[in-house]
């Protein structure tokens, strides 16, 4: 009895494939007779048999592998994350599909059929009555579902709304883009005292052994409350606005207090070299600006810098340049700095004083007696285009060329 049992089964499931290969499968259930018109109804189907030979369908929905699996295991395979085209780097010109939110604009209770559920789309109680499932108008519901498509097709063709710019260099260039403050921090505190401007935003390439030349966005972004607090940090995502998003929140973790005199400028002169950039940065009076380098300028008004004259020789890379600012202003040393080191007194002159001298900074411990040592011949570094300039030698390319109307 029991080998019988087994056979009929294999016979069953036999005639259900086959069946199912041609486009249906029928099986009979008491005398009647269950047509299914697909391969995958055929397959969601269970086929037993008992005694008295009688049939019985039932219907498993865990057969399929939308039921089993989850969404974002159905997002990964639908946007290829993980395939083998992925892993070698083929396919990178192609637009990239992204992940929708199927979701959006739907609302529990909701349907074709337009069924009125109390507690999900309709009132539980109205006019001190409990309300029963109920069935819209055929017009009510046409009209539901055109506004819902509407609404579908108004999300997916909305472009993106370009966002102006304000405070860049140029038109084309990310340098000197006016960033949101920084977001805040685990414990809660903001930052909204603090801007962030943008540096410098590059397209840098990385070999991968399977993808191949994988590209990346790098930011350099630095920021500063405008009362010498100021830090810069490298950021780098697969996208610009998350690499934006991480220099500045790593940028505010790294700051660096600056010395200003008077709030305004330096304490003193300052010649700074990293790698192959050198920066030499000269003391200014009030009200002589800043003239220097721009992304120098955009530093400075972080900083809190107002005067001050920079020339940048060598490299002109934007990330050596802004390292060698920041080594050039925390090394720079106040007027106490300097009192405490040579145990003398700091004096400056100034114009409005004439010869006589202004002590700036006393020393904090006993006074030195003897003086400091002069050198017979000053150690000064001079440049040779300030020593041209100074005797007169320097003069335009084009002073001696003669030019004529035509």
């Amino acid at each position: 009895m029991a080998a019988a049992v087994v056979a009929a089964g294999r016979a069953c499931a036999r005639g259900a494939l086959r069946a199912a290969w041609r486009g249906f499968a029928s099986v009979p259930v008491k005398g009647g007779c269950s047509s299914y018109s697909s391969l995958a109804w055929a397959f969601q189907t269970r086929c037993s048999l008992s005694a008295p030979w009688t049939g019985t369908v039932e219907q498993c929905r865990k057969s399929s592998f939308f039921n089993t699996l989850t969404a974002d295991q159905l997002w990964k395979g639908a946007l290829a994350e993980t395939g083998v085209g992925v892993k070698k780097g083929r396919g990178k010109k192609r637009k990239k599909k992204l992940r929708k939110n199927l979701n959006r604009g739907q609302e529990i209770g909701e349907g074709r059929s337009g069924f009125l559920w109390p507690g999900l789309n309709a009132p539980v109680l109205q006019t001190g009555k409990v309300q029963e499932i109920a069935q819209r108008k055929k017009e009510e519901r046409d009209r539901i579902q055109s506004e819902i498509v509407h609404q579908r097709d108004t999300w997916e063709k909305k472009r993106k709304i370009k966002i102006k710019r304000e405070g860049g260099w140029s038109g084309k260039c990310w340098g000197g883009i006016l960033l949101d403050p920084p977001d805040p921090g685990p414990n809660g505190e903001t930052y909204e005292d603090f801007e962030a401007r943008v540096i410098e935003v590059r397209n840098v390439f990385c070999m991968k052994a399977k993808e191949g030349r994988k590209k990346s966005i790098r930011a350099l972004v630095v920021v500063g409350n405008g009362k010498g607090a100021a830090g810069f940090a490298v950021g780098k995502a697969g996208d610009r606005m998350n690499a934006l998003r991480k220099a500045k929140n790593k940028a505010i973790s790294s700051l660096h207090f600056i010395e200003m005199y008077q709030n305004h400028t330096i304490y003193h002169d300052i010649s700074v070299k990293f790698k192959r950039t050198k920066i030499r940065m000269k003391k200014q009076n009030k009200g002589y600006g800043l003239h220097c380098h721009r992304a120098i300028i955009t530093i400075c008004r972080l900083i809190g810098i107002k005067d001050m004259y920079a020339k940048v020789t060598g490299s002109k890379n934007l990330i050596n340049i802004t390292r060698a600012l920041f080594r050039g202003l925390t090394l720079q040393e106040t007027h106490q700095q300097l009192a405490n080191q040579k145990s003398l007194y700091v004096v400056e002159f100034r114009e409005e004083q004439g010869p006589l001298p202004i002590v700036v900074a006393l020393p904090e411990g006993t006074v030195r007696e003897d003086p400091e040592p002069e050198d017979e011949v000053p150690n000064t570094k001079l440049e040779w285009r300030e020593v041209k300039e100074a005797q007169g030698m320097l003069k335009s390319p084009w002073a001696s060329v003669r030019r004529a109307a035509c």
